[in-house]
Protein backbone atom coordinates (compact mmCIF):
# COMPACT_ATOMS: atom_id res chain seq x y z
CA UNK A 1 0.00 0.00 0.00
CA UNK A 2 0.93 3.74 -0.86
CA UNK A 3 4.11 2.23 -2.98
CA UNK A 4 3.46 4.90 -5.39
CA UNK A 5 2.69 8.03 -3.27
CA UNK A 6 6.06 6.38 -0.86
CA UNK A 7 8.20 6.83 -4.18
CA UNK A 8 7.10 10.48 -4.95
CA UNK A 9 6.99 11.66 -1.32
CA UNK A 10 10.51 10.04 -0.81
CA UNK A 11 12.29 12.02 -3.25
CA UNK A 12 10.83 15.35 -2.23
CA UNK A 13 11.26 15.07 1.19
CA UNK A 14 15.43 13.93 -0.31
CA UNK A 15 15.77 17.33 -1.52
CA UNK A 16 14.03 19.08 1.35
CA UNK A 17 16.73 17.58 3.66
CA UNK A 18 19.59 18.86 2.32
CA UNK A 19 18.03 22.47 2.37
CA UNK A 20 19.84 24.71 4.85
CA UNK A 21 17.71 27.20 4.57
CA UNK A 22 13.66 27.47 3.47
CA UNK A 23 12.31 30.28 1.18
CA UNK A 24 8.88 30.66 -0.23
CA UNK A 25 10.65 29.64 -3.63
CA UNK A 26 11.62 26.06 -2.69
CA UNK A 27 8.87 25.53 -0.01
CA UNK A 28 6.39 26.39 -3.29
CA UNK A 29 8.74 23.94 -5.02
CA UNK A 30 8.23 20.79 -2.61
CA UNK A 31 4.52 21.42 -1.82
CA UNK A 32 4.01 21.01 -5.55
CA UNK A 33 5.18 17.64 -5.45
CA UNK A 34 3.69 16.87 -2.67
CA UNK A 35 0.22 18.17 -4.21
CA UNK A 36 1.15 16.06 -7.70
CA UNK A 37 1.59 13.03 -5.21
CA UNK A 38 -1.31 13.29 -3.81
CA UNK A 39 -3.56 13.93 -6.61
CA UNK A 40 -1.66 11.24 -8.47
CA UNK A 41 -2.37 8.75 -5.25
CA UNK A 42 -6.21 9.69 -5.91
CA UNK A 43 -6.80 11.54 -2.68
CA UNK A 44 -10.08 13.59 -2.95
CA UNK A 45 -9.07 17.52 -4.40
CA UNK A 46 -10.49 18.81 -1.47
CA UNK A 47 -8.47 17.06 0.97
CA UNK A 48 -5.57 18.01 -1.09
CA UNK A 49 -6.60 21.71 -1.04
CA UNK A 50 -6.74 21.42 2.75
CA UNK A 51 -4.05 19.14 3.84
CA UNK A 52 -1.33 21.76 1.46
CA UNK A 53 -3.00 24.64 2.94
CA UNK A 54 -2.55 23.56 6.44
CA UNK A 55 1.19 22.39 5.73
CA UNK A 56 2.13 25.61 3.68
CA UNK A 57 0.76 27.84 6.84
CA UNK A 58 3.22 25.85 9.03
CA UNK A 59 6.10 25.59 6.69
CA UNK A 60 6.53 29.26 6.76
CA UNK A 61 5.50 29.53 10.76
CA UNK A 62 8.66 30.44 13.28
CA UNK A 63 8.94 26.35 14.29
CA UNK A 64 10.44 25.98 11.07
CA UNK A 65 11.96 28.81 9.97
CA UNK A 66 13.40 29.17 13.24
CA UNK A 67 14.92 25.74 12.61
CA UNK A 68 18.59 24.40 12.73
CA UNK A 69 17.38 21.91 10.28
CA UNK A 70 14.56 23.52 8.54
CA UNK A 71 14.35 20.99 5.95
CA UNK A 72 13.92 18.32 8.46
CA UNK A 73 11.26 20.24 10.54
CA UNK A 74 9.23 20.36 7.39
CA UNK A 75 9.10 16.60 7.07
CA UNK A 76 7.97 16.83 10.75
CA UNK A 77 5.46 19.24 9.85
CA UNK A 78 3.98 16.92 6.34
CA UNK A 79 4.15 13.90 8.76
CA UNK A 80 2.06 15.83 11.59
CA UNK A 81 -0.25 16.81 8.80
CA UNK A 82 -0.48 12.97 7.35
CA UNK A 83 -1.79 12.16 10.65
CA UNK A 84 -4.11 14.67 11.19
CA UNK A 85 -5.57 13.65 7.92
CA UNK A 86 -6.58 10.38 8.59
CA UNK A 87 -7.47 10.97 12.10
CA UNK A 88 -4.72 11.65 14.56
CA UNK A 89 -5.18 8.49 16.80
CA UNK A 90 -6.36 4.64 16.80
CA UNK A 91 -10.26 5.07 17.31
CA UNK A 92 -10.81 1.42 18.70
CA UNK A 93 -14.45 -0.38 19.12
CA UNK A 94 -16.49 0.70 21.95
CA UNK A 95 -17.24 -2.85 23.53
CA UNK A 96 -17.91 -1.39 26.88
CA UNK A 97 -21.67 -2.22 26.85
CA UNK A 98 -23.65 -4.79 28.40
CA UNK A 99 -23.05 -8.08 26.81
CA UNK A 100 -23.62 -9.13 23.82
CA UNK A 101 -21.98 -5.75 21.72
CA UNK A 102 -23.52 -6.04 18.65
CA UNK A 103 -21.38 -4.98 15.40
CA UNK A 104 -23.59 -4.64 12.47
CA UNK A 105 -21.30 -4.68 8.87
CA UNK A 106 -22.51 -2.89 5.72
CA UNK A 107 -20.86 -1.66 2.27
CA UNK A 108 -21.42 -2.35 -1.33
CA UNK A 109 -20.93 -6.32 -2.85
CA UNK A 110 -17.75 -7.20 -3.46
CA UNK A 111 -16.05 -5.16 -1.32
CA UNK A 112 -14.82 -8.24 1.38
CA UNK A 113 -17.56 -7.48 4.38
CA UNK A 114 -18.46 -11.18 5.01
CA UNK A 115 -14.46 -12.14 4.98
CA UNK A 116 -14.05 -9.09 7.14
CA UNK A 117 -16.94 -10.32 9.41
CA UNK A 118 -14.75 -13.12 9.89
CA UNK A 119 -11.47 -11.50 10.16
CA UNK A 120 -12.65 -9.15 13.17
CA UNK A 121 -14.51 -12.12 14.80
CA UNK A 122 -11.36 -13.90 15.13
CA UNK A 123 -9.00 -11.07 15.70
CA UNK A 124 -12.04 -10.46 19.08
CA UNK A 125 -11.44 -14.20 19.86
CA UNK A 126 -7.49 -14.30 19.76
CA UNK A 127 -6.49 -11.01 20.66
CA UNK A 128 -9.25 -9.98 22.98
CA UNK A 129 -10.51 -12.97 24.54
CA UNK A 130 -14.20 -12.32 23.56
CA UNK A 131 -16.59 -15.15 23.08
CA UNK A 132 -17.98 -14.39 19.23
CA UNK A 133 -21.24 -15.15 17.44
CA UNK A 134 -21.56 -14.34 13.99
CA UNK A 135 -24.56 -14.26 11.43
CA UNK A 136 -26.07 -13.54 7.86
CA UNK A 137 -28.71 -11.64 6.64
CA UNK A 138 -27.89 -11.51 3.28
CA UNK A 139 -30.75 -13.44 2.09
CA UNK A 140 -30.66 -12.48 -1.06
CA UNK A 141 -27.33 -14.89 -1.92
CA UNK A 142 -26.98 -18.02 -0.39
CA UNK A 143 -23.44 -18.67 -0.80
CA UNK A 144 -23.01 -15.66 1.05
CA UNK A 145 -24.53 -17.52 4.02
CA UNK A 146 -22.24 -20.64 3.59
CA UNK A 147 -19.38 -18.96 2.77
CA UNK A 148 -19.43 -17.66 6.58
CA UNK A 149 -20.52 -20.67 8.24
CA UNK A 150 -17.40 -22.01 6.80
CA UNK A 151 -15.31 -19.17 7.90
CA UNK A 152 -17.05 -19.06 11.36
CA UNK A 153 -15.67 -22.70 12.15
CA UNK A 154 -11.81 -21.73 10.34
CA UNK A 155 -11.80 -18.84 12.93
CA UNK A 156 -13.48 -20.87 15.75
CA UNK A 157 -16.01 -18.56 16.59
CA UNK A 158 -20.11 -19.58 16.81
CA UNK A 159 -22.10 -19.16 13.88
CA UNK A 160 -26.20 -18.48 14.56
CA UNK A 161 -27.65 -20.36 11.40
CA UNK A 162 -30.29 -18.64 9.23
CA UNK A 163 -31.55 -18.98 5.50
CA UNK A 164 -32.82 -17.11 2.53
CA UNK A 165 -36.21 -17.44 3.66
CA UNK A 166 -36.29 -15.58 6.79
CA UNK A 167 -36.66 -11.97 7.32
CA UNK A 168 -33.19 -10.36 7.96
CA UNK A 169 -34.92 -8.09 10.80
CA UNK A 170 -36.17 -11.81 12.50
CA UNK A 171 -32.56 -13.31 11.73
CA UNK A 172 -30.86 -10.17 13.66
CA UNK A 173 -33.45 -10.49 16.50
CA UNK A 174 -33.13 -14.10 17.21
CA UNK A 175 -29.32 -14.01 16.93
CA UNK A 176 -28.79 -11.32 19.82
CA UNK A 177 -30.97 -13.18 22.06
CA UNK A 178 -29.33 -16.70 21.23
CA UNK A 179 -26.12 -14.66 22.21
CA UNK A 180 -27.86 -13.01 24.96
CA UNK A 181 -28.68 -16.63 26.38
CA UNK A 182 -25.35 -18.26 25.97
CA UNK A 183 -23.44 -14.90 27.67
CA UNK A 184 -21.69 -14.12 24.53
CA UNK A 185 -19.88 -10.75 24.43
CA UNK A 186 -20.26 -10.05 20.99
CA UNK A 187 -22.49 -10.53 17.93
CA UNK A 188 -21.23 -9.55 14.31
CA UNK A 189 -24.31 -9.26 12.04
CA UNK A 190 -23.26 -9.62 8.18
CA UNK A 191 -25.85 -7.88 6.19
CA UNK A 192 -26.34 -8.25 1.93
CA UNK A 193 -24.02 -6.52 -0.36
CA UNK A 194 -25.81 -3.60 -2.04
CA UNK A 195 -24.57 -2.61 -5.99
CA UNK A 196 -25.03 0.68 -5.37
CA UNK A 197 -27.30 2.38 -2.37
CA UNK A 198 -31.35 1.98 -3.55
CA UNK A 199 -34.01 2.98 -1.45
CA UNK A 200 -35.24 -0.55 -1.12
CA UNK A 201 -32.24 -2.53 0.46
CA UNK A 202 -31.13 0.85 2.39
CA UNK A 203 -34.92 0.83 4.02
CA UNK A 204 -33.84 -2.92 4.86
CA UNK A 205 -30.69 -2.06 6.54
CA UNK A 206 -32.29 0.72 8.46
CA UNK A 207 -34.47 -1.90 9.74
CA UNK A 208 -32.02 -4.01 11.12
CA UNK A 209 -30.04 -1.85 12.71
CA UNK A 210 -33.34 -0.53 14.42
CA UNK A 211 -33.74 -4.12 15.36
CA UNK A 212 -29.92 -4.65 16.85
CA UNK A 213 -29.15 -1.51 18.29
CA UNK A 214 -25.82 -1.85 17.64
CA UNK A 215 -22.83 -0.38 19.45
CA UNK A 216 -20.88 -0.08 16.09
CA UNK A 217 -22.04 -0.09 12.78
CA UNK A 218 -19.14 -0.39 10.38
CA UNK A 219 -18.77 0.12 6.31
CA UNK A 220 -17.01 -2.29 4.86
CA UNK A 221 -14.86 -0.44 1.35
CA UNK A 222 -12.61 -1.62 -1.30
CA UNK A 223 -9.79 0.59 -0.69
CA UNK A 224 -9.04 0.01 -4.90
CA UNK A 225 -12.02 2.15 -5.66
CA UNK A 226 -9.99 5.14 -4.31
CA UNK A 227 -11.11 8.69 -3.40
CA UNK A 228 -14.92 7.02 -4.49
CA UNK A 229 -14.56 4.54 -1.15
CA UNK A 230 -14.79 7.71 0.38
CA UNK A 231 -17.78 9.47 -1.14
CA UNK A 232 -19.72 5.97 -0.89
CA UNK A 233 -19.01 6.09 2.82
CA UNK A 234 -20.22 9.49 3.11
CA UNK A 235 -23.32 8.83 1.01
CA UNK A 236 -23.79 5.53 3.45
CA UNK A 237 -23.47 7.89 6.61
CA UNK A 238 -26.00 10.17 5.17
CA UNK A 239 -29.51 7.44 5.81
CA UNK A 240 -27.20 5.08 8.46
CA UNK A 241 -25.17 6.59 11.51
CA UNK A 242 -21.81 4.44 10.86
CA UNK A 243 -19.43 4.68 13.68
CA UNK A 244 -15.93 3.99 11.73
CA UNK A 245 -14.95 2.41 8.30
CA UNK A 246 -13.21 -1.04 7.60
CA UNK A 247 -10.71 -0.32 4.43
CA UNK A 248 -10.08 -3.86 3.06
CA UNK A 249 -7.49 -4.78 -0.01
CA UNK A 250 -4.83 -2.19 1.03
CA UNK A 251 -1.79 -5.11 0.26
CA UNK A 252 -3.43 -4.66 -3.19
CA UNK A 253 -3.73 -0.51 -3.13
CA UNK A 254 -0.49 1.09 -4.78
CA UNK A 255 -2.26 4.50 -4.15
CA UNK A 256 -3.48 4.69 -0.85
CA UNK A 257 -6.09 7.81 -1.53
CA UNK A 258 -8.68 6.57 0.42
CA UNK A 259 -7.17 5.88 3.37
CA UNK A 260 -6.04 9.69 2.96
CA UNK A 261 -9.76 10.93 2.03
CA UNK A 262 -11.97 8.90 4.06
CA UNK A 263 -11.30 10.73 7.43
CA UNK A 264 -11.75 14.33 6.11
CA UNK A 265 -14.90 13.88 3.80
CA UNK A 266 -16.43 11.52 5.90
CA UNK A 267 -15.70 12.45 9.57
CA UNK A 268 -15.82 8.83 10.24
CA UNK A 269 -12.38 7.15 11.73
CA UNK A 270 -11.13 4.18 9.79
CA UNK A 271 -10.84 1.55 12.53
CA UNK A 272 -9.11 -1.84 10.67
CA UNK A 273 -7.31 -2.25 7.41
CA UNK A 274 -7.83 -5.32 5.36
CA UNK A 275 -4.02 -6.47 4.49
CA UNK A 276 -4.25 -9.74 3.00
CA UNK A 277 -6.82 -12.83 2.10
CA UNK A 278 -6.04 -14.97 4.89
CA UNK A 279 -8.31 -14.50 8.01
CA UNK A 280 -5.59 -13.00 10.19
CA UNK A 281 -5.04 -10.41 7.64
CA UNK A 282 -6.50 -7.52 9.56
CA UNK A 283 -4.53 -4.66 11.46
CA UNK A 284 -6.09 -1.92 13.53
CA UNK A 285 -5.48 1.42 11.60
CA UNK A 286 -3.23 3.97 13.53
CA UNK A 287 -2.35 7.31 11.56
CA UNK A 288 0.56 7.79 12.98
CA UNK A 289 2.11 4.16 11.77
CA UNK A 290 0.66 4.78 8.41
CA UNK A 291 1.35 8.08 8.15
CA UNK A 292 5.31 6.61 9.16
CA UNK A 293 5.37 4.13 6.07
CA UNK A 294 4.09 6.37 3.83
CA UNK A 295 6.81 8.67 4.45
CA UNK A 296 8.97 5.60 3.69
CA UNK A 297 9.95 5.30 7.51
CA UNK A 298 8.75 2.23 8.59
CA UNK A 299 6.73 1.29 11.52
CA UNK A 300 8.04 -0.71 14.27
CA UNK A 301 5.49 -0.97 16.63
CA UNK A 302 3.29 -2.81 14.64
CA UNK A 303 6.41 -5.29 13.47
CA UNK A 304 6.65 -5.81 16.85
CA UNK A 305 2.77 -6.49 17.73
CA UNK A 306 2.81 -8.37 15.03
CA UNK A 307 5.74 -10.48 15.88
CA UNK A 308 4.11 -10.86 18.97
CA UNK A 309 0.57 -12.27 17.83
CA UNK A 310 2.31 -14.53 15.36
CA UNK A 311 5.16 -15.74 15.99
CA UNK A 312 5.60 -19.67 17.69
CA UNK A 313 6.53 -18.67 20.85
CA UNK A 314 7.06 -22.22 21.43
CA UNK A 315 9.28 -22.96 18.77
CA UNK A 316 11.57 -20.04 19.01
CA UNK A 317 11.83 -21.14 22.53
CA UNK A 318 13.02 -24.62 21.42
CA UNK A 319 15.23 -22.71 19.06
CA UNK A 320 16.94 -20.72 21.47
CA UNK A 321 17.73 -23.63 23.52
CA UNK A 322 19.28 -25.60 21.20
CA UNK A 323 22.04 -23.09 19.79
CA UNK A 324 22.25 -22.16 23.33
CA UNK A 325 23.17 -25.97 24.10
CA UNK A 326 26.09 -25.95 21.38
CA UNK A 327 23.64 -27.51 18.71
CA UNK A 328 24.01 -25.96 15.15
CA UNK A 329 21.02 -23.82 12.95
CA UNK A 330 20.34 -26.48 10.63
CA UNK A 331 18.31 -26.25 7.84
CA UNK A 332 15.27 -27.47 9.42
CA UNK A 333 15.71 -24.15 11.91
CA UNK A 334 16.22 -22.37 8.51
CA UNK A 335 12.87 -23.81 6.65
CA UNK A 336 10.95 -23.09 10.55
CA UNK A 337 11.98 -19.01 10.38
CA UNK A 338 10.79 -18.99 6.92
CA UNK A 339 7.22 -19.97 7.42
CA UNK A 340 7.42 -17.68 10.15
CA UNK A 341 8.16 -15.00 7.97
CA UNK A 342 4.96 -16.28 6.06
CA UNK A 343 2.87 -16.60 8.76
CA UNK A 344 3.81 -12.49 9.58
CA UNK A 345 2.39 -11.37 6.11
CA UNK A 346 4.97 -12.86 3.80
CA UNK A 347 8.41 -10.44 2.46
CA UNK A 348 5.90 -7.58 1.32
CA UNK A 349 4.33 -6.98 4.73
CA UNK A 350 7.49 -6.93 6.72
CA UNK A 351 9.32 -4.58 4.30
CA UNK A 352 6.65 -2.57 4.25
CA UNK A 353 7.37 -2.24 7.48
CA UNK A 354 11.15 -2.04 8.46
CA UNK A 355 12.43 1.25 8.27
CA UNK A 356 14.57 2.81 5.11
CA UNK A 357 12.94 -0.46 2.91
CA UNK A 358 11.04 2.09 0.52
CA UNK A 359 14.38 3.57 -0.76
CA UNK A 360 15.79 0.46 -1.97
CA UNK A 361 15.65 -0.11 -5.85
CA UNK A 362 12.96 -2.28 -7.06
CA UNK A 363 14.89 -5.12 -8.14
CA UNK A 364 16.64 -5.07 -4.61
CA UNK A 365 13.34 -6.78 -2.82
CA UNK A 366 12.79 -9.72 -2.36
CA UNK A 367 9.18 -11.41 -2.48
CA UNK A 368 7.27 -14.80 -1.58
CA UNK A 369 8.15 -16.59 -4.16
CA UNK A 370 11.79 -15.99 -3.16
CA UNK A 371 10.84 -17.59 0.13
CA UNK A 372 8.84 -20.40 -1.49
CA UNK A 373 11.69 -21.21 -3.67
CA UNK A 374 14.21 -21.54 -0.88
CA UNK A 375 11.46 -23.78 0.69
CA UNK A 376 11.26 -25.90 -2.21
CA UNK A 377 15.08 -25.97 -2.15
CA UNK A 378 15.54 -27.01 1.33
CA UNK A 379 12.52 -30.21 0.90
CA UNK A 380 14.94 -31.64 -1.90
CA UNK A 381 17.40 -32.54 0.61
CA UNK A 382 17.40 -35.44 2.33
CA UNK A 383 16.44 -35.69 6.09
CA UNK A 384 20.43 -36.18 6.77
CA UNK A 385 21.54 -32.87 3.98
CA UNK A 386 19.10 -30.82 6.74
CA UNK A 387 20.62 -31.81 9.85
CA UNK A 388 23.95 -31.46 8.30
CA UNK A 389 24.44 -29.09 5.43
CA UNK A 390 28.04 -29.51 5.64
CA UNK A 391 28.09 -32.62 3.77
CA UNK A 392 26.15 -31.18 0.84
CA UNK A 393 28.66 -30.92 -1.80
CA UNK A 394 28.58 -30.41 -5.70
CA UNK A 395 26.91 -33.35 -7.27
CA UNK A 396 24.44 -32.98 -3.98
CA UNK A 397 23.60 -29.64 -4.91
CA UNK A 398 23.02 -30.70 -8.78
CA UNK A 399 20.90 -33.06 -7.66
CA UNK A 400 19.29 -30.58 -4.85
CA UNK A 401 18.94 -28.35 -7.92
CA UNK A 402 16.93 -30.68 -10.42
CA UNK A 403 14.97 -32.27 -7.51
CA UNK A 404 13.61 -27.84 -6.66
CA UNK A 405 13.07 -27.14 -10.39
CA UNK A 406 16.05 -24.35 -9.54
CA UNK A 407 19.72 -23.74 -10.60
CA UNK A 408 23.05 -24.94 -8.76
CA UNK A 409 23.41 -21.02 -8.28
CA UNK A 410 20.13 -20.71 -6.30
CA UNK A 411 21.25 -23.82 -3.86
CA UNK A 412 24.48 -22.24 -3.52
CA UNK A 413 23.07 -18.87 -3.09
CA UNK A 414 21.06 -20.72 -0.15
CA UNK A 415 23.76 -22.56 1.62
CA UNK A 416 25.56 -18.79 2.12
CA UNK A 417 22.47 -17.43 3.25
CA UNK A 418 22.51 -19.90 5.92
CA UNK A 419 25.97 -20.08 7.23
CA UNK A 420 25.54 -16.46 7.62
CA UNK A 421 22.18 -17.00 9.54
CA UNK A 422 24.43 -19.49 11.51
CA UNK A 423 26.74 -16.95 12.56
CA UNK A 424 23.95 -14.80 13.73
CA UNK A 425 22.30 -17.35 15.81
CA UNK A 426 25.69 -18.20 17.45
CA UNK A 427 26.30 -14.23 18.11
CA UNK A 428 22.56 -14.18 20.07
CA UNK A 429 23.24 -17.49 21.66
CA UNK A 430 25.35 -15.30 23.79
CA UNK A 431 23.06 -13.14 24.64
CA UNK A 432 22.70 -11.26 21.60
CA UNK A 433 18.97 -12.27 21.04
CA UNK A 434 17.47 -11.50 24.49
CA UNK A 435 19.17 -7.76 24.43
CA UNK A 436 17.52 -7.34 20.99
CA UNK A 437 14.23 -8.71 22.42
CA UNK A 438 14.88 -6.53 25.49
CA UNK A 439 15.22 -3.28 23.19
CA UNK A 440 12.32 -4.08 20.99
CA UNK A 441 10.22 -4.17 23.97
CA UNK A 442 11.94 -0.88 25.37
CA UNK A 443 11.20 0.62 22.00
CA UNK A 444 7.35 -0.34 22.10
CA UNK A 445 7.13 0.98 25.86
CA UNK A 446 8.35 4.50 25.04
CA UNK A 447 5.84 4.75 22.34
CA UNK A 448 8.19 3.35 19.35
CA UNK A 449 11.56 5.04 17.76
CA UNK A 450 9.56 8.12 16.52
CA UNK A 451 10.79 10.02 13.63
CA UNK A 452 14.02 9.50 12.67
CA UNK A 453 15.36 13.55 12.81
Amino acid sequence: MFDNLTDRLSKTIKNLRGQGRLSEANVKDALRDVRMALLEADVALPVVRDFIERVRERAMGQEVTKSLSPGQMLVKVVNDELVHTMGDVNDALNLSVQPPAVILMAGLQGSGKTTSTAKLARMLRERHKKSVLVTSCDIYRPAAIEQLQTLAGEVGVEFYPSTTAQDPVRIASDAIAHARKQHLDVVIIDTAGRLHIDDDMMAEIRRVHAAAQPVETLFVVDSMTGQDAANTARTFNDVLPLTGVILTKTDGDARGGAALSIRAITGKPIKFLGVGEKTAALEAFHPDRVASRILGMGDVLSLVEEAEQKVDKEQVAKLASKISSGKGFDMNDFRDQLDQMLNMGGLAGLMDKMPGMGKLPKNAMMDDSQVHRMKAIINSMTAKERSFPAIIKGSHRRRIAAGSGTQVQDVNRLLKQHLQMQKMMKKMSRGGMGKMLRGMKAMKGMGGPGLPF
